[in-house]
C-alpha cells in the first residue's frame, strides 16, 4: 500500500504553491503541518484529484489519482466541506454514500455504523442546520470514511471539537492508520503529537522536514515553532 508523489509541482501564475515535492507514504498516520500559505491544502487536493499538478504523478499502487477506480478508494475531509442544510443527518449520509455507489443495504447499515462511531445516533434524523460546528465537523469526519477507504485525507478533522471529542478522535484516526494510509493536516501540533507515525513539514510549498517524532530532539511544538514562528535558538 503506496502513495507516491514523483516530482510534483502546482503554480499559480507567479506563485509556486508546490514545488518539485517527492515523497512515497504507506500504511500509518501521516501528520501534515506548516503554517498557513505553506501549500498543505493544494499538495492534499492534488492527492485527492480536485487539482491537476503542473508537473509530476500522483499514483496509489500504481493507479494514477485522476483514474476513476481511484475514487473507490478515497475518502476526503475538506476543511469546508458542503453539506444540505435542511437534510437529516442521516439522509446526508446516505446521499454521499449514494454518490460513492454503495449499494442501498451496505449503505444504510454503514451510516448507522458511522453515525454511532462519531456520536450522532441522537442526532440522525435532526436537520443539519440545527447542529452546532462540532456536530457539523463529526458528521464530515463519518462522510470520508462511508466507502471503507485506503487513503482517507483530513485537512483539519478535528476543528471545532472540543477537547474530549478531540481526543476520541485522535484515537480513531490512529485506528483508521491500521488499514489505510492516513494524511491529517491539522494546526493542533498535539494531535500529530499523539497519533502520527511520520511527520512531514512544509513551507513556502516544499517538504522541508520528513521523520518520526522520535527524530525530533525536543518537544514537537517548540520544534514546529522554531521552524515556522521565527523562533530563535537560545
Amino acid at each position: 500500500m503506496e502513495l507516491v508523489l514523483d516530482r510534483v509541482s502546482k503554480q499559480y501564475q507567479n506563485k509556486i504553491a508546490a514545488d518539485r515535492i517527492s515523497v512515497t507514504l504507506g500504511q500509518g498516520v501521516v501528520g501534515l503541518l506548516g503554517a498557513n500559505g505553506a501549500g498543505k491544502t493544494t499538495l492534499m487536493r492534488m492527492i485527492c484529484g480536485i487539482l491537476k499538478p503542473t508537473n509530476g504523478t500522483i499514483s496509489f499502487d500504481g493507479m494514477d489519482v485522476s483514474e476513476e477506480m481511484y475514487r473507490d478508494v478515497l475518502g476526503y475531509l475538506p476543511q469546508d466541506f458542503g453539506y444540505y442544510p435542511s437534510f437529516t443527518g442521516r439522509d446526508f449520509l446516505m446521499y454521499i454514500a449514494a454518490l460513492k455507489g454503495l449499494e442501498k443495504n451496505t449503505a444504510k447499515r454503514k451510516c448507522d455504523e458511522l453515525l454511532h462511531t462519531v456520536n450522532l445516533e441522537d442526532a440522525a434524523n435532526k436537520k443539519i442546520k440545527t447542529y452546532s460546528g462540532g456536530m457539523k465537523q463529526r458528521l464530515g469526519i463519518a462522510q470520508a470514511l462511508l466507502n471503507d477507504p485506503k487513503i482517507i485525507i483530513l485537512d483539519e478533522p478535528t476543528a471545532g471539537l472540543d477537547p474530549k471529542e478531540r481526543v476520541r478522535f485522535r484515537n480513531m484516526i490512529a485506528d483508521l492508520g491500521k488499514d489505510a494510509v492516513v494524511l491529517l493536516s491539522t494546526h493542533i501540533v498535539s494531535d500529530v503529537e499523539h497519533i502520527a507515525d511520520r511527520i512531514l513539514m512544509m513551507k513556502d510549498g516544499s517538504i522541508i522536514w520528513d521523520g518520526k517524532k522520535e527524530d525530533i530532539p525536543e518537544n514537537l511544538e517548540a520544534f514546529y515553532l522554531r521552524e515556522f514562528g521565527g523562533l530563535d535558538d537560545e
